[in-house]
């Protein structure tokens, strides 16, 4: 009877192992998104991230990051809740690394106590890219004036429609610098002693998780399977934490999915394929 009872318990109330959360940090991180192509922003991975914390009886919160990067921004904002949540429910944060943490995806990675590559991923990027299309010739080939009314000199900085002004480029790269420095300063904090003596770590070049880890960037290499095993017992699972679902069972999207209800469709759909180009370009950078 006792054995019966124990079976209708869910499985991280058994005490039959130890029950490690997981949660899949997969995608570009940009701040916008929707239903039908999913990213990683603050408001789409926060209710995952408590979630997960909130299992009281886990020693641990196991995270699995796979993404080119995206949004500097975003990147933070999920690396401080992570870091946040690790303090508040005292939890030792285990990051897992997939095909690939760079850029964006390393700086959430660094929220991890320890990081743990495949052998085969890709890791690093520590820099700041910025990119865009100029079209000041196209609009000239289809006989289109650009007409713009501004107050403020600096109002059209970068504007695409326009040709390239030496000024704007070098206002433009002081901001990269800017964030470059925070990353930098983000990367010594969290990996500390541990960083070789490499000029070229933050020269924004990327490397294998072997490399990786003879560089100081990841700690170890392996899976989160076989790692949580290692450290907890053979008894010891995995517990996925999911996005919920609605009345209709599909999963529901994150908050950043409600503004785009009142966009025009024409609008979206140019959007969307500015989004799609530049999210594919990040992937592709890493041969994904």
């Amino acid at each position: 009877m006792a054995g019966f009872l124990k079976k209708l318990m869910p499985r991280r109330f058994r005490r039959d192992g130890v029950t490690i959360p997981a949660v899949r940090l997969h995608g570009t991180i940009m701040a916008g998104g929707g239903q039908f192509r999913p990213v990683l922003n603050l408001a789409t991975v926060a209710p995952l991230l408590e979630k997960a914390f909130s299992v009281k009886e886990a020693p641990a919160v196991a995270i699995s990051v796979n993404s080119p990067g995206g949004s500097p921004v975003q990147s933070r904002l999920i690396y401080q809740r992570i870091r946040d949540l690790a303090s508040e429910k005292k939890k030792r944060v285990l990051i897992f690394v997939e095909d690939v943490a760079a850029s964006g995806g390393y700086m959430i990675a660094l929220a991890g106590d320890e990081i743990i590559a495949d052998p085969t991923s890709i890791v690093g990027s520590i820099g700041v890219v910025s990119g865009g299309f100029g079209f000041p010739e196209l609009l000239k080939k289809i006989g289109v004036e650009r007409r713009v009314y501004t107050a403020g000199e600096n109002k059209v900085v970068l504007d695409p429609f326009q040709p390239e002004k030496q000024r704007d480029v070098e206002f433009l790269k002081s901001l990269q610098l800017e964030i470059h420095d925070t990353f930098i300063q983000m990367v010594k904090a969290r990996r500390g002693s541990l960083l070789a003596d490499d000029p070229d770590i933050f020269t924004g070049l990327f490397w294998t998780g072997r490399r990786g880890q003879q560089l100081g960037l990841v700690d170890g290499l392996g899976d989160m399977r076989g790692e949580v095993r290692k450290r907890y017992g053979d008894k010891a699972r995995l517990e996925l934490i999911q996005p919920a679902r609605s009345l209709f069972g599909r999963r529901q999207p994150g908050a950043a999915v409600a503004g785009e209800i009142a966009t025009p469709l024409v609008a979206a759909a140019a959007a969307g394929l500015m989004e799609a180009i530049e999210e594919r370009a990040l992937w592709s950078r890493f041969g994904l």
